[in-house]
C-alpha cells in the first residue's frame, strides 16, 4: 500500500500502480478501508487460529506411538484420555496428524480394502482390433445342471467371431477355442477384454494369449459394466422370444446357439451400429446402406418440406468404438 501511495504521489495513475503489483483497484480500495487487516488474497500467508502447534502435534504422535496406546485406534485413544480429563483432539485430527507422519497403516488379520484401477481404454477403428469375450450358463432340464456358452465378440462390428457350448467352464476348452479362431481369422495383436472369472485369468489362458500375440485386459472385480458388449449380447440372447426355457442336452444347446449366432450376425439389425447387421458392418457394407437411407430422407424432405423441421435424423454410426473409455478424455 505504501508503494502504491508513493507512486500516486509521484503522478502515476492508481490502476497502473496496482497493475504492476498484480492486484485490482477494488482490492486496493478495500485494503485502504480496512488498513491494518491481514492480507486476504488467495495464496497469501495466513494464521489459522484452530491450527495445532508443533508441540501439540508432537505430543499426539508420542502418545499414539507409546507402548500403552500403540495398539489402539484414535477413537479409543480419545475416549481413554477424556476419562482422565485430557483432551488431545478429535479422532479425525489425530488421524490427520498421524497420516502426515505416514503412521496410519492397516494391521488387521483380514485383507486390507483396496480399490481396483479402471481397465485400460481400448480403441477400435475396424474389425479384429478389439475383442470381448465371456462365458454364460444355459439351463438344462435338470435343476442345478448347466451348460456353458463361450462367446467372442468383435467390439467394432458387434459380430460373433467365435463360439462354443460345453458342459463345463474350463480354461483348456477356452484356449482351444481361441487357437482355432485366431488361426481361422489370421489375427495377431488383437486386444482382448474379459471379466475376472477363473477361466479368463488362468495361467493356461495367459500363456496361450502370449503365444498367439493377443493382448488381454480384465474388468474390475464385481463390475459388470467393464465388459458391456458381452453382457449386452447375453441379454439379447436370453431375452429373445426364441430362447428355450431349458435345453434338453448339449446337442440341443449347440444347435440352437448355431442358429441364433447365424441370425444375430446376418439378420439382426443392431441398434449400436445404426441398425445394420454385424456382418454388414464387419464387411464395410454399412456405409452404402447409410447413404441410400439418407438419399431417401432428402428426397422425402424435398417432396414435402413443410413436414420437416430444421434437423434431419440422418443415419450413420461411429467409425471409432471405445471399450471402457476414459470419461475425462471423452468429455474433453
Amino acid at each position: 500500500m505504501e508503494l502504491i501511495d508513493e507512486a500516486i504521489d509521484a503522478g502515476a495513475r492508481q490502476f497502473k500502480a496496482c497493475e504492476v503489483l498484480a492486484i485490482s483497484t477494488r482490492t486496493f480500495a478495500r485494503w485502504k478501508l480496512g488498513e491494518g487487516s491481514p492480507d486476504r488474497r488467495k495464496g497469501a500467508p495466513k494464521r489459522v487460529p484452530r491450527k495445532l502447534s508443533d508441540a501439540e502435534r508432537d505430543k499426539i504422535v508420542c502418545v499414539a506411538c507409546s507402548d500403552e496406546y500403540c495398539d489402539q485406534n484414535p477413537y479409543e485413544i480419545v475416549a481413554s484420555h477424556l476419562e482422565n480429563g485430557i483432551y488431545l483432539g478429535s479422532p479425525s485430527t489425530i488421524y490427520r496428524v498421524l497420516r502426515a507422519q505416514n503412521l496410519v497403516h492397516y494391521r488387521g488379520e483380514a485383507h486390507a480394502r483396496h480399490s481396483s484401477s479402471r481397465p485400460p481404454e481400448l480403441k477400435a477403428t475396424g474389425p479384429d482390433q478389439v475383442w470381448s469375450w465371456d462365458i454364460t450358463y444355459m439351463k438344462t432340464g435338470v435343476s442345478g445342471i448347466f451348460l456353458y456358452a463361450y462367446m467372442i465378440i468383435d467390439v467394432w462390428s458387434r459380430s460373433i467371431v467365435g463360439w462354443e457350448v460345453h458342459e463345463r467352464e474350463d480354461p483348456e476348452l477356452a484356449a482351444d477355442l481361441f487357437r482355432r479362431v485366431a488361426q481361422r481369422r489370421n489375427v495377431t495383436g488383437v486386444r482382448l477384454h474379459a471379466d475376472n472369472g477363473n477361466a479368463m485369468k488362468a495361467a493356461t489362458m495367459i500363456m496361450m494369449f502370449f503365444n498367439l500375440g493377443i493382448i488381454p485386459s480384465f474388468s474390475r472385480p464385481r463390475v459388470s459394466d467393464d465388459n458391456p458388449y458381452s453382457e449386452s449380447f447375453f441379454k439379447t440372447m436370453k431375452y429373445s422370444v426364441r430362447y428355450p426355457h431349458h435345453f434338453h442336452g448339449i446337442e440341443h444347446a449347440r444347435s440352437w446357439t448355431a442358429d441364433f449366432v447365424d441370425w444375430y450376425n446376418t439378420e439382426h439389425r443392431h441398434s449400436g451400429i445404426g441398425y445394420v447387421t454385424p456382418q454388414q458392418r464387419h464387411e464395410d457394407r454399412d456405409l452404402p446402406i447409410f447413404e441410400m437411407r439418407n438419399r431417401t430422407l432428402d428426397s422425402a424432405r424435398k417432396a414435402h418440406p413443410e413436414r420437416w423441421g430444421k434437423r434431419v435424423g440422418y443415419h450413420g454410426a461411429d467409425r471409432i468404438v471405445y471399450l471402457n473409455p476414459i470419461p475425462e478424455k471423452r468429455s474433453a
